[in-house]
């Protein structure tokens, strides 16, 4: 009797993925959550939200549906069930080990089979700091707020507020039929990021101001899905090194006291008292997000209405690239 009822919830445990090793920061986003900057809440979501798309399309999701955002190192993660498959999107090294024995170099923007105890060991990005990671049929979790993604600072979202850990098991939903598919996509890089210049642009020196944008930037290790620390020429503040706390936006420049900017990113906070020097442009933001600690970074002026369609434009690049993706 105790055998089978063993091999009956065996049976009808749902497919799950262990978790060999979680990652440097591997944790479950969506797009982010709206209307709750009045309590502190920021919109989190994925960082690079290109790449987030094109994972979700590719595997046949939901193009909305959650994902396993992974920085530097991703999670090495061990599955249980029946034949579905994956994909990883982002400039990533991987592999495949079938049997605990056969090892496979894995290809991105490509799905790729897997069955009942092949590993998947996400190794580390290249020159880059974001990937992601998706299951046909998708992680089986709950909404918080309205959304998928996780908040740490806040504890909030899905898998208790938490990034993955070692050992934990990952349930998935049932398992659609099998469709393999592809795309000729590569992260392509820019030269300058782009910026709106912001509204206390007048609290720094003219020479400051022309320096942001003639001279490069270091992107320090002080980065996270926080904020983003630059290292470079000191910007000089003529006026106030501090102001009212004001509300703040994914992409503002603020300057402490230290003249060193600080670049908001997606789980920043809703107000500050910095000086706002400027805010980068919303086309731009997947390609900042993935710019890795010890890169130089250049910044271009641009002005608002060119900042619109420039986003228009990428909104159409967008789908142009989802629209490209190929059953093989």
């Amino acid at each position: 009797m105790k055998l089978t009822k063993k091999i009956i919830k065996n049976f009808m445990k749902a497919d799950y993925f262990k978790v060999i090793r979680g990652g440097l920061n591997s944790t479950f986003q969506d797009q982010g959550r709206k209307n709750l900057y009045h309590i502190g809440i920021p919109f989190s979501g994925v960082m690079d939200n290109r790449n987030y798309l094109i994972a979700n399309k590719i595997i046949d999701n939901n193009v909305h549906d959650p994902i396993l955002e992974f920085a530097i190192q991703g999670p090495c993660l061990k599955y249980f069930g029946n034949k579905r498959n994956i994909v990883i999107t982002g400039d990533v090294n991987f592999s495949l080990i079938r049997n605990e024995s056969n090892q496979e170099k894995g290809e991105c923007y490509k799905t790729t089979e897997i069955n009942n105890g092949d590993i998947i060991d996400i190794i580390s990005t290249n020159k880059s700091v974001y990937g992601y990671f998706s299951v046909s049929g998708g992680f089986k979790l709950n909404k918080v707020w309205d959304s998928f993604s996780t908040t740490l600072r806040a504890n909030v979202g899905p898998n208790n507020g938490n990034k993955l850990i070692d050992a934990q098991e990952i349930i998935l939903n049932a398992s659609k039929s099998i469709s393999n598919r592809q795309l000729n996509f590569v992260n392509s890089k820019i030269e300058y990021i782009r910026v709106i210049k912001g509204t206390n642009i007048n609290y720094f020196s003219e020479d400051s101001i022309n320096n942001f944008f003639s001279r490069e930037f270091e992107v320090t290790k002080l980065t996270d899905r926080m904020g983003m620390r630059l290292k470079g020429i000191k910007l000089n503040n003529i006026k106030n090194t501090n102001i009212k706390s004001e509300g703040l936006v994914k992409g503002t420049i603020q300057v402490p006291a230290d003249g060193d900017p600080i670049i908001l990113l997606s789980d920043h906070g809703t107000i500050g008292g910095y000086p706002k020097f400027g805010v980068i442009i919303s086309a731009d933001y997947d390609k900042l997000v993935q710019i890795p600690p010890g890169s130089k970074i250049k910044f271009k002026e641009i002005e608002l209405k060119d900042a619109e369609n420039l986003y228009k434009l990428y909104d159409m690049e967008t789908n142009n690239i989802l629209n490209k993706i190929l059953w093989i």
